[in-house]
């Protein structure tokens, strides 16, 4: 996870890459020279965050998308590989936690619209890329998933199932994508510094527990997870698949 990493002439794909997460990890991507695509709703961000990875050794191209959406996804595809070619690596990083509150008043719609943006996103996109994996020899997905995924995050059952299913999904697509040279891991990031999940590191009383708790005592930041995602990119990682790699500050090791 180093300087020394190259992805040159590898082409990538980030979701929600226009911010926090998503963002740190597309520009380790672009660092090591893979020709990135981040897609995400607000095609503003997108472009501020292209000009700002402009002088990296790899391209990054801003395509507007809505995960949600099966045809926006399709296009997304088509448009990636128009412009630089099929996907070799595939970042599913989009999320969305709706339905946040007591288990018994999560709704129908919260329910289904979470599942549609954190599971079946991420779902059809490898359905959608690794028809040309498979006919290149090989390539590597990385799924974002959440410690709420291991560990039951209060009053928020939708997104803590929704990233259990995403972590069971990583290892049942390994098993079966592992001939085929194509590794599948998951990345479970604690609290993070991002706008995702600014309504718990800017409540007090969540940090002070943080604080006492966590053996890292504070919250991480995207870059920290970007070092991760790259090292999994890589062919450094070239032994490594069905697994869930937690990065929380010590969060679950109690």
């Amino acid at each position: 996870m180093n300087g020394s990493i190259s992805l040159k002439g590898k082409v990538a794909l980030v979701t929600g890459g226009g911010r926090g997460i998503g963002k740190a990890i597309a520009g380790r991507l672009a660092q090591a020279g893979a020709d990135v695509v981040i897609a995400s709703r607000k095609l503003e961000n997108l472009e501020a965050t292209a000009k700002e990875f402009q002088s990296l050794p790899g391209r990054t191209v801003p395509i507007a998308c809505h995960v949600g959406r099966k045809e926006q996804l399709e296009a997304l595809v088509r448009q990636t590989e128009q412009q630089l070619g099929p996907v070799d690596i595939l970042v599913n990083n989009s999320g969305t936690n709706l339905g946040q509150g007591p288990a018994l008043e999560v709704t129908d719609e919260a329910l289904l619209k979470t599942i549609e943006i954190n599971v079946l996103a991420a779902h059809r996109l490898i359905r959608l890329t690794v028809p040309k994996m498979i006919q290149r020899g090989g390539g590597s997905i990385i799924n974002v998933a959440s410690i709420a995924g291991i560990r039951p995050q209060p009053e928020g059952l939708v997104y803590s199932f929704t990233k259990a299913g995403l972590m069971m999904m990583t290892r049942v697509w390994a098993i079966e994508l592992g001939r085929h040279n194509i590794r599948v891991n998951a990345l479970a990031p604690g609290l993070v510094q991002t706008e995702f999940a600014s309504y718990f590191w800017k409540n007090e009383e969540h940090m002070a527990q943080l604080r006492k708790t966590q053996p890292i005592p504070r919250v991480g930041q995207p870059g920290e997870i970007g070092g991760l995602a790259l090292y999994l990119a890589s062919d450094d990682a070239s032994f490594v698949t069905g697994q869930t790699f937690v990065i929380d500050g010590g969060a679950t090791a109690r």
